[in-house]
């Protein structure tokens, strides 16, 4: 059995918003900030790239134990410092809720 309506477009030309998405409700918009997780990530995968050129140039012989282990801590401490400071940063925002 068909549907006697016709299916509704999504696209409605000219019905688009240019302000980022918000949670309903809130009424503000805030500009849009890079995740720390994603920083860190980036950082390791960068620092990486670096050690296997360096290796490969023969400027220095790697451990990769030793690699591993020491960006696993940097990794660790960077995201633990950048949650705390994310958290910081949120905490001094003004907070637009009526308790």
């Amino acid at each position: 059995m068909s549907n006697s309506n016709p299916a509704s477009d999504p696209y409605v030309p000219g019905s688009y918003s240019t302000e980022s998405p918000t949670p309903a409700g809130s009424g503000t918009t805030e500009p849009a900030t890079a995740r720390v997780g994603t920083v860190v990530w980036g950082l390791i995968v960068l620092a990486l790239a670096a050690l296997v050129i360096v290796a490969q140039l023969g400027f220095v012989t790697l451990n990769g134990t030793y690699v591993l282990i020491g960006l696993m801590i940097g990794a660790g401490a960077a995201l633990v410092v950048g949650g705390l400071l994310f958290a910081r940063k949120r905490d001094n925002d003004t907070t637009t809720r009526k308790s």
